[in-house]
């Protein structure tokens, strides 16, 4: 964490700092200064009950790094759609892609006015490729595609990437039919990336920190089974390993079997076909 958190500024219009957001308390776990005191208070009483709360969010991180860079350099993805960004950080999705193919084309997609901010200044692009951001709710998936097609051709493959979003949407069929109508609008040859939280490894310390966000934090989180979490993937080909702890999705070369220690974000990456 950050030895002396910094405010960052005066409140955007719109922007309530009397209450924390997940994506200012996510900023505070992994090291960045673009929180207020509301967040830094949720984000330690929430560190308090669950310590492995900040190695599971630079681990949450990190696996976006690797898949992207599996995407990118792999499977040859030059497009992505980045819902729920969050605030950037290092390792944004478009720094990673670009250092693979400096081409690539981002679009961004959040609906909180800090992160707006955020993204306008420091989401840039390399010379050859694009990033752009759209100001969009995952609730309406059809405006955030309308508004990225300015952007992405959606009749070529994308990295559609859903991290730590979904858990947003309390009720589950809502939530899978949001991502039913996202993956029917890409093309064949796309990849969809979730992760996703769970109590199925810290079981009642994670259910009890969850309770304890949900009364301080927004917006709201549902934590789901691993089980219910690989049906967002239904009709969709897994890559291997499949849906597991994101500490351990393709882990880097020369770790050691059963290493690292699993989190409670589980995740994935699959394919349609």
């Amino acid at each position: 964490m950050a030895d002396d958190p910094v405010a960052p500024g005066p409140p955007a219009a719109g922007l309530d700092t009397t209450v924390s957001h997940s994506a200012r308390i996510w900023n505070y776990w992994l090291g960045g200064k673009d929180n207020y005191a509301v967040d830094r208070l949720a984000g330690d009483k929430v560190a308090e009950m669950l310590p492995i709360i900040v190695v599971q969010a630079r681990a949450d991180r990190a696996f976006l790094g690797r898949a992207i860079r599996y995407l990118a350099g792999e499977e040859g993805i030059r497009q992505f759609l980045d819902i729920g960004t969050g605030l950037p950080t290092a390792d944004n999705t478009h720094e990673v892609a670009q250092r693979v193919a400096p081409e690539s084309r981002i679009v961004y997609a959040d609906n909180d006015p800090l992160v707006l901010i955020h993204a306008r200044a420091l989401l840039t692009s390399s010379p050859e490729g694009s990033c752009d951001y759209v100001e969009g709710d995952l609730r309406d998936p059809a405006k955030i595609l309308a508004d990225a097609s300015r952007a992405l051709d959606f009749s070529q493959p994308v990295g559609l990437m859903l991290l730590g979003v979904l858990h947003h949407l309390p009720d589950t069929d809502e939530a899978y039919a949001v991502v039913r109508q996202l993956v029917a609008a890409l093309a064949p040859g796309s990849f969809v990336t979730i992760n996703h939280s769970t109590s199925a490894v810290s079981g009642e310390a994670m259910e009890e920190a969850v309770r304890h966000w949900n009364e301080v934090g927004t917006p709201s989180m549902t934590l789901r089974t691993p089980e219910q979490i690989s049906g967002f993937f239904d009709g969709l080909d897994l890559v291997p390993p499949g849906v597991v702890s994101c500490s351990r999705w393709r882990p880097e070369p020369g770790e050691e079997p059963g290493t690292p220690a699993e989190v409670d974000e589980f995740c994935g990456v699959a394919r349609k076909a």
